[in-house]
């Protein structure tokens, strides 16, 4: 039996623009229980069975970690847009992205087989799990996998219903829902493309940004940022001074996970380690690697980044962990990563914000991208 947070209503909060940004990150964990627990209620009228294993499964993934860096970004372009009234639809905001990201990873462990999600086993299987348990006939992964699709398609559901409740109530709702729907498409465009890099084998740097572009980082922080100044308003050049400030950033989360997907410790990252060499997926690092092989004339390290069949067993993994390492390409990433940073607060800065903003802002983009922006700025 999944168990939830206890049901609550919808909490009165402050509206006080003085809030900040990592106050609205756990601020939106009481808005976002409250409305997976009306959710789950709701799934109960319709079918017990759906409740107990669908959306009781949603609302306990999309409730069990994350850092809420979304929502602190829409906070950041919410008040860099002169937000100061209608706080608690940011929050709401917030919760739609959250829901958002379930419905992401929850697919893409599923396509990408992934075993385990923040520090516990994936949605997928967990359904393998409760196949197995219950004795049920019929092949347990087909089951375990329709099942997590529709888990996922409901976690977006979700979203779309409570942003549109947030939009239908908001005088710049129509500006708002376009920065959803743009947002949703570029999310599946994003999976599709890293789906065929993988598939037809490509190594291309420009395809490697273009997926990192598309798959994570504007939906990461980008649209968070559009989606909270356009709650408050904001005109052309607000909009576009954040649109440039959360592609470096996201730009630069994308490319810290790449590193920590390959060298990253479990424990800390709660996922696999080398789960995208395992299936060789075309990351801005696996492109910059090969880049530096060929030109280095590394034969060796080109051989081991490329294009294979099938995925690969460990000791293949090891070996491709010693040809990025040899080729240089980790610590040309970290660089890319401070230098993404680095312009995404001067484009932020452009806005104009109050300082304490822009604070905040700049703290965010450490907490997403790693520490190495303050070390940088301290040399």
């Amino acid at each position: 039996m999944l168990r939830l947070r206890p049901a609550m209503a919808e909490p009165v909060l402050p509206v006080s623009a003085a809030r900040t940004a990592v106050d609205a990150t756990q601020a939106v964990e009481k808005v976002l229980a409250a409305f997976v627990g009306a959710q789950v209620r709701r799934a109960r009228e319709t079918d017990a069975v759906f409740a107990r294993d669908v959306a009781g499964r949603v609302a306990a993934f999309a409730l069990r970690g994350g850092k809420r860096l979304r929502t602190g970004f829409a906070w950041c372009g919410w008040r860099a847009a002169g937000g100061t009234r209608g706080a608690s639809d940011v929050l709401r905001i917030g919760a739609a992205l959250e829901l958002v990201q379930a419905c992401a990873l929850i697919h893409d462990d599923v396509m990408d087989g992934s075993q385990l999600r923040r520090g516990a086993p994936a949605v997928h299987v967990e359904f393998a799990r409760q196949h197995r348990a219950a004795a049920m006939i019929g092949p347990r992964d087909s089951f375990a996998t329709s099942a997590a699709v529709l888990a996922g398609d409901l976690a977006l559901a979700w979203a779309d219903d409570l942003l549109a409740q947030t939009a239908f109530g908001s005088p710049y709702g129509r500006g708002l829902h376009g920065e959803w729907q743009a947002m949703r498409a570029e999310m599946v465009a994003g999976q599709y493309r890293d789906i065929h890099a993988e598939q037809s084998g490509a190594s291309g740097l420009d395809e490697a940004v273009t997926i990192a572009t598309l798959k994570s980082a504007l939906y990461t922080v980008e649209r968070p940022l559009a989606l909270g100044a356009a709650l408050a308003g904001a005109d052309d050049a607000t909009l576009d001074a954040l649109r440039s400030a959360g592609r470096c950033a996201g730009l630069a989360f994308q490319l810290r996970d790449d590193l920590l997907g390959a060298f990253g410790d479990p424990a800390a990252t709660g996922k696999p380690a080398g789960e995208d060499l395992r299936t060789r997926k075309l990351t801005y690092l696996l492109a910059v690697a090969l880049v530096l092989a060929d030109a280095a004339g590394d034969g060796a390290a080109a051989d081991a980044l490329a294009p294979r069949a099938t995925d690969l067993e460990p000791a293949d993994v090891e070996q491709m962990r010693r040809a990025l390492l040899r080729t240089g390409a980790p610590q040309l990433v970290e660089a890319k990563i401070g230098e993404l940073a680095k312009k995404s607060i001067g484009y932020f800065d452009e806005t104009r914000a109050d300082p304490s903003v822009r604070q905040q802002f700049a703290a965010f983009v450490e907490r997403a991208t790693g520490p190495v922006l303050r070390a940088r700025e301290g040399q």
